[in-house]
């Protein structure tokens, strides 16, 4: 090779190499104390959990994968951590922060998460996975913006608002806990908040559209979404671009998230913003304000009421819900690109709930198994190969009839195979289910007990992928999931009362073909507990 030419080779790698750093994503960096803070949601002072002493915890704005470092600080007494609902945590379940997967960071410590919204866009939320803690706060928006080069199938809205709706109890966390740990039910919530307030307000300029993100961070119930005298646009679920239909008022149910556009199209007044429960023999009503700026006129006259319909609407509205298959996501391709109808699933697992009492007191199991946490995270153990944790053959894939019992349940799957879960609810209460790690297609809800003549039923066309799935009282629901993200992830009840007494398990999502290409190695700065102590990294 002549000198030119080795000199021009040269030229051509260091370029290159020069734009791979370049096209590097971008790194944002958040430091956060959590610490114990007085706030009246309800108008009497009690104990909340504080981010940065804000509560809610602040609103966490990033764009499609961005490197997110964000170094938490537990001021709390007891152990701590923050879970990203709705974030995949591709190859990561190491950052997914749930006591499955992470050591609680511990009392005036500190742990810093390392995590990507991979390929993601859309409303999500964050909270405390420990113990009763959601139940104080810690809890808070977050919101993955698309990149700019890829186009949203909307007009850019005039702002953007995030709402956390939610139930509330005035009761203390650590109350809550140990009515739990005696063997009790939870009692009806207190009221229902929005953005931790009974009272916020929410301005915009007559004429322009707004774009609203409502997301239902409470403990058990589900609430109706609406804003007097407006319709709400839905444009986004959980990361999947709907088909733009139009609603009065929307089921939120727990642990999920919906994006709408209102347009301020009135005469200009403030207007109501409600959430109330659903399916609850006594009403919960927590209100907000939309404020026109160039409006003279507070709020006034009752509360615009919600629907009275009960189950069969909401099922109805949920199978409304439909992927916008030319639209992309937070990738140029179409969503409608993945034809996930036409492929014929490996395995189907059916899931049933149900509330046993073990030795004398109130829990709550699948498939029989009530779980329990571990002192060692099974993604440690797992690791580590450290024996007696957690066993892959207490949690079987279909019901059986006995007792319920204990156990910490992990269920094996396949790296990469595509499985159909039944969610078998045969109890008079909804249920609301919740996969770390992934979305995937709900493709059908329906009364009674499921059968493989249910499949009939199924939208194989244009359902939308979501993180966390209803199911209705003596009611399925049914999902598709691919399971292309190697780890232990987390299928929990969303209703935390449940998760909390053991409605969960782990899916071990695994590849025996171990590289970086299925999954990222354990942290550098993993906190090690339990049987991990000691181990070296």
């Amino acid at each position: 090779m002549s000198k030119a030419a080795s000199t021009q080779l040269i030229f051509v790698l260091v370029v290159g190499f020069l734009s791979v750093l370049k096209a590097e994503d971008p790194y944002k960096y958040y430091t956060w104390t959590v610490t114990y803070g007085t706030a009246s949601p309800l108008g009497a002072p009690q104990q909340v959990i504080l981010i940065n002493g804000q509560f809610p915890g602040p609103r966490l704005d990033v764009v499609t994968n961005d490197n997110i470092i964000l170094n938490l600080f537990n001021k709390l007494d007891e152990p701590f951590l923050l879970t990203w609902n709705g974030i995949k945590q591709r190859k990561n379940s190491w950052q997914d922060g749930v006591l499955g997967t992470n050591c609680p960071i511990p009392p005036n410590s500190n742990f810093t998460y390392k995590f990507q919204p991979k390929d993601q866009i859309g409303g999500y939320t964050y909270f405390p996975s420990t113990a009763m803690h959601k139940a104080a706060g810690g809890f808070g928006a977050l919101n993955v913006y698309s990149r700019p080069r890829i186009p949203i199938p909307y007009s850019t809205p005039a702002a953007d608002f995030s709402l956390l709706i939610g139930d509330w109890h005035k009761g203390n966390h650590k109350g809550l806990r140990q009515y739990l740990d005696s063997g009790k039910s939870l009692t009806f919530p207190d009221g229902v908040l929005i953005n931790g307030q009974t009272q916020s307000s929410y301005s915009g300029d007559q004429g322009k559209t707004y774009l609203f993100r409502i997301s239902n961070v409470g403990l058990s119930t589900t609430l109706n979404f609406r804003i007097q005298g407006h319709q709400m646009k839905l444009v986004e679920v959980e990361g999947s671009h709907t088909v733009q239909n139009v609603y009065d008022s929307l089921d939120v149910h727990v642990g999920q998230s919906v994006s709408v556009l209102v347009t301020l199209d009135q005469q200009p007044k403030d207007y109501y913003i409600v959430a109330s429960t659903r399916f609850t023999s006594h009403v919960l009503t927590g209100t907000a304000v939309l404020h026109y700026s160039n409006s003279h006129t507070s709020v006034f006259g009752p509360v615009p009421a919600g629907p009275t319909y009960q189950v069969h609407w909401s099922m109805q509205q949920a199978r409304t819900y439909r992927w916008n298959l030319t639209a992309n996501a937070a990738r140029p391709n179409p969503q409608g690109s993945f034809h996930y109808g036409t492929i014929k699933p490996a395995k189907t697992i059916v899931l049933t709930n149900s509330a046993p009492l073990i030795n004398g007191k109130q829990r709550y199991a699948v498939n029989r198994v009530s779980y329990v946490n571990a002192d060692t995270p099974l993604k440690l153990a797992d690791y580590f190969n450290i024996p007696g944790v957690f066993s892959t053959n207490s949690i079987q894939s279909v019901p059986s009839e006995g007792p319920a019992y204990v156990a910490t349940a992990v269920m094996p799957a396949s790296h990469h195979d595509f499985i159909e879960v039944i969610f078998q609810n045969n109890e008079q209460s909804m249920q609301s289910w919740h996969l770390d790690g992934y979305d995937f297609w709900a493709i059908g809800y329906g009364s009674g007990k499921w059968t493989e003549g249910s499949r009939k039923s199924y939208n194989l066309i244009d359902t939308l992928t979501r993180h966390t799935v209803q199911v209705y009282p003596n009611s399925w629901s049914a999902i598709y999931v691919s399971l292309d993200n190697q780890g232990m992830w987390n299928m929990r009840s969303a209703t935390w009362e449940r998760q909390y007494l053991g409605q969960q398990f782990y899916l071990r999502v695994y590849n025996p073909v171990q590289n970086l290409a299925n999954e990222y190695g354990i942290p550098s700065n993993a906190i090690l507990c339990g049987k991990a102590v000691g181990r070296h990294i």
